[in-house]
């Protein structure tokens, strides 16, 4: 089956992989690691999920004695590095560290394979909500004060996105979709580019996190609609969610996760599992990760991501479907 996910000239790779896995369940609990694990992820260093990935890295380090080494492979949307990881012995050596745009990849087909077959989800490390951002000028001083602004001008303001296809987009065309509303996409190259624009009036609005936003928020050159998660962040808890202003269960937010080629032993998972997962559910790695508005996921079973990955790879699949999104 593992296979069949990927093309024919790809198979055997997979297949000599799998002694590898075979080989481990041979060894002496206890024996992993014998050598340094790597953790690749598919952007260059800098930015959420390289910040994450080190620190789940360094929760691994202190537990075992070795070397847990994070590698950059930018390219492709993150696609060069998911890559190499599904072409890796499934022996727990090589994981993939990525966001949501692991999912958004298998849905929109950028990969050339089924990444729910490919990758088995280990842990998750954190989970991230935006902001709703708005320039002053516009009158909007609530989500719904907004939503029936657009309502009054369809297809007359605009919003930013880290681009086509990226979590940003998506959380955008869900909210047009549940507002009923018409706004104009404006895809950048990252979310820099969109909040500089945002400052500079040349769109109207953008999702953004709390690191990026923080700042403009306070000095008043960016106004604050809502945030993006279920509930009030601790940050700015005066932000109601975008649920309770106007556009109920939406939900939108990135998270980062740990991740290892489709075979690898049940006993390699589970182990990087409950290190990551206490580790980062420390009280100081807490009121680390507050500081930008992320926070861990509570501890859970690989076997539960696994389902929740699934589950949300369906529900986005329906949305791409019903907003006809298309990268090309």
């Amino acid at each position: 089956m593992l296979a069949r996910a990927l093309n024919p000239a790809r198979a055997g790779f997979f297949f000599l992989a799998c002694t590898s896995a075979t080989a481990w369940a041979q060894e002496k609990p206890g024996d992993f690691p014998r050598k340094p694990v790597r953790v690749v992820i598919g952007i260059a260093p800098g930015g959420g999920l390289d910040t994450m990935t080190r620190l789940g890295a360094q929760k691994l380090t202190a537990r075992w004695g070795k070397s847990v080494i994070v590698d950059n492979r930018p390219g492709g949307g993150t696609v060069v590095g998911m890559d190499i990881v599904a072409h890796a012995p499934p022996d727990g050596y090589t994981l993939l560290g990525a966001s949501d745009t692991l999912m958004l990849n298998g849905v929109l087909k950028r990969a050339a394979y089924d990444v729910r077959k490919v990758f088995v989800p280990i842990v998750q490390l954190t989970t991230q909500p935006y902001v709703l951002l708005v320039n002053p000028s516009v009158p909007a001083k609530s989500v719904q004060e907004l939503i029936a602004l657009a309502k009054s001008k369809p297809g007359a303001l605009s919003y930013g996105s880290q681009g086509l296809g990226t979590t940003g987009h998506i959380g955008w065309e869900r909210f047009k979709l549940m507002a009923g509303v018409d706004i104009l996409h404006v895809p950048y190259k990252g979310a820099a580019p969109a909040v500089i624009d945002l400052l500079g009036g040349q769109i109207h609005m953008t999702f953004s996190n709390i690191v990026t936003s923080g700042a403009h928020m306070k000095s008043g050159k960016l106004r604050g609609l809502a945030i993006t998660s279920p509930q009030r962040g601790k940050v700015f808890p005066e932000l109601p969610t975008v649920s309770e202003s106007g556009v109920p269960g939406f939900d939108l937010a990135n998270s980062y996760g740990y991740f290892a080629p489709a075979g690898t032993p049940r006993g390699i998972i589970r182990e990087i599992n409950v290190i990551v997962s206490q580790g980062m559910n420390a009280p100081e790695t807490i009121r680390l990760l507050a500081a930008d508005g992320s926070e861990p996921l509570p501890p859970s079973t690989p076997e539960a991501f696994r389902d929740r990955f699934h589950r949300e790879y369906a529900e986005l699949e329906k949305l791409v479907s019903r907003a006809n999104i298309r990268i090309n």
